[in-house]
């Protein structure tokens, strides 16, 4: 059993999570030099660090940060250390999540870049900016933060961009977004709390709040005007400062007592806040006292469970290539087309779309299970209408967010019956933005836990390691999010996908031939196939929408300018035709397969570029032909 802490944004819809307090102003305390660069500790005296973690820990935190507040290019120049941006963000992620273990989510800790804002014409530019962020965020995720915190900002225009660094290089990760109010819930500049968290929530982050200032009052206040955030399903955090400092001698003395705080932040918990911690002069007697009087009961760790006849099976053999995979045919390129189950029950136009698509040459229907969590027909009945009505496979996208590890594997073992030969195993969207009242994630299997009971399933045991007399036959798929400025973490988890037996995956939309190139020669060392996703845009407007509004899509600058360079809509359309129309030619001959997603459901868009496939003769990589013909030899083992 491997143990999992909750989804985070699941958990803190229902629950208040304890974060820990002050990291500089309490290792200066502990009587690290003033003056020193925190950062650097991650490298030169990495236990002082774990050290801190623990202290909160053992008081109460349920969430703590990573050393990294002020870990960017800019801050880091003074110390003549610009370019350890990512090594140092790398590192602190870790400490952090040594520290943690199983039961404390680790928020990567971003502060502003120091440029100041707004700029004058000979500031460091935006770009500059955005990749100082873009390093840091790179560097946390690499060492496994649950979460981003991007904190302590007093310009709303550089939270934003740093949200919008975030969900670009790293779209899996919650985000916690929290700027500072002084005085009359504003900041310094007139903004207000409300305005700025309505903007923040907008750009990305999952809980907006505040932090540091200029003592409890304020921040309370602050929350009050927020509040109406909270009426909308939106967490609040509040991270206080331990009142307004002053100098005693050399010391500087916070004056606020743990006891006024954690009474404070009742309040602030009736206002919406789910997320409490503290800012400066705070320390692990403060959470101490927080845990007492809010009475924070510890997160329960959910067992992840794999099949208990995985780890002993594995090294018999591989897993089995499925349906899907061994029904494909040799020398041809394999295409799958994406259809969505509609938001109603007249499923016969997306019926006769799969026939037309077949008639064509499509080898499989791959249909989504209530994408970002919004009602649509069930995946597994349109699969097997599809199936029965054309004869060709259907890949089912099997979440881990609407059903527990019990429901989840009799669904599998009911797909079987019915016919299903191949399954996309996803951990889910959030089901915070569900269409649906009362709604609230599962989750007792994420990507690689499903990844592991199908493989189980297909080597005929479910997760308590007993048989099931059959085995299934599931090509079993992943989805892979291919970064071309960091491709490292996404292709590491694609190597342990492929460990625990996924056969091929599917990725988000690309849009250029050269980043097509680039990935497939760097997960060539996979025993997997890569089926690139192809969208074919419709618009300019479309275009900006999935670049700036769908987490881990990169519509290239140039392409975007072209679309938004034609005023009419149908120049619009025809330009953005011709560009996925030369795409899949400069790449069909290279690429595993295609994964085509179909606009807004118009299969007819799609169509062509099935034919064109078809009529071109594609052959691809040609490492799909290994495949052909597998399943007849498995059944036959089998008998």
């Amino acid at each position: 059993m491997t143990a999992m802490k909750p989804d985070f944004q699941e958990y803190i819809r229902n629950h208040v999570v304890l974060a820990d307090g002050a990291l500089g102003s309490y290792l200066f305390e502990k009587g690290v030099e003033r003056g020193r660069n925190l950062d650097l500790l991650n490298l030169q005296a990495p236990d002082i660090i774990f050290s801190a973690h623990e202290e909160y820990i053992r008081a109460g935190s349920q969430l703590i940060e990573t050393n990294t507040f002020g870990a960017n290019r800019f801050k880091l120049r003074e110390a003549g250390a610009e370019d350890r941006v990512r090594e140092i963000n790398r590192a602190g992620a870790a400490i952090a999540v040594k520290a943690a273990g199983h039961q404390v989510y680790v928020a990567g800790s971003i502060g502003p870049s120091g440029v100041g804002f707004p700029q004058d014409e000979d500031d460091v530019g935006p770009e500059e900016i955005r990749d100082a962020f873009r390093e840091q965020v790179i560097g946390l995720a690499e060492g496994g933060v649950d979460l981003l915190i991007i904190e302590t900002f007093r310009n709303l225009e550089e939270i934003l961009l740093a949200i919008g660094v975030a969900r670009e290089e790293a779209p899996e990760l919650p985000i916690i977004a929290q700027m500072v109010f002084p005085a009359r819930a504003m900041t310094v500049r007139g903004d207000d709390a409300l305005g700025c968290g309505i903007r923040m929530r907008d750009a990305g982050a999952a809980v907006v709040g505040t932090n540091c200032g200029r003592g409890i009052d304020a921040m309370v206040t602050a929350i009050g005007r927020m509040s109406s955030l909270a009426g909308d399903g939106v967490p609040l955090s509040a991270f206080p400062n331990a009142g307004m400092p002053e100098m005693v001698g050399h010391r500087m003395i916070y004056p606020a007592q743990p006891a006024y705080m954690a009474a404070r932040a009742r309040e602030m918990i009736k206002f919406g806040v789910h997320l409490i911690g503290g800012c400066c002069g705070t320390t692990p007697a403060h959470v101490q006292e927080f845990r007492s009087v809010l009475r924070i009961r510890p997160v329960r760790v959910r067992g992840e469970v794999l099949p208990a006849a995985t780890r002993e099976t594995r090294e018999s053999g591989p897993s089995r290539p499925g349906g899907f995979l061994s029904g494909l045919q040799p020398g041809r390129l394999p295409i799958i087309v994406e259809l969505d189950p509609p938001t109603h029950l007249d499923v016969e136009p997306v019926l006769q779309g799969a026939e037309r698509l077949a008639d064509v040459g499509v080898d499989a229907i791959s249909l989504g299970e209530n994408p970002l969590a919004i009602l649509r027909t069930g995946n597994l009945g349109m699969a097997t209408l599809i199936r029965n009505r054309t004869g060709i496979q259907t890949i089912i996208h099997q979440t881990g967010r609407d059903l527990n590890a019990l429901g989840l594997q009799s669904r599998m073992m009911e797909a079987h019956l019915l016919g299903i030969e191949a399954v996309l195993a996803v951990s889910g969207d959030s089901a915070s933005g569900t269409d649906q009242p009362g709604v609230s994630g599962v989750f007792d299997l994420r990507s690689p836990g499903l990844i592991a009971m199908l493989d189980g399933l297909n080597r005929g045991v479910n997760l308590a390691g007993r048989p099931i007399k059959k085995a299934t036959n599931f090509s079993i798929g992943a989805a892979f999010s291919f970064r071309p400025a960091s491709p490292g973490v996404q292709i590491g988890r694609l190597e342990k996908k492929a460990a625990l037996g996924a056969r091929f995956a599917m990725t988000q939309p690309l849009f250029s031939r050269r980043v097509v190139e680039q990935m497939m020669e760097q997960v060539a060392h996979l025993d997997i196939l890569v089926f690139p996703g192809i969208f074919p845009l419709i618009s300019a407007r479309n275009a900006e929408f999935l670049h700036n509004e769908v987490p881990g899509i990169l519509v290239p600058d140039r392409l975007r300018k072209k679309l938004a360079g034609y005023d009419q809509m149908e120049d619009q359309r025809k330009a953005a035709l011709d560009h996925t129309r030369q795409l899949v030619a400069d790449i069909g001959h290279f690429v595993d397969g295609l994964y085509l997603i179909s606009p807004l459901n118009k299969w007819n868009i799609v169509l062509e570029f099935v034919i064109q496939a078809r009529e071109g003769g594609w052959r691809g990589s040609g490492r799909a032909d290994r495949y052909a013909g597998a399943s007849e030899q498995q059944q036959a083992a089998d008998r």
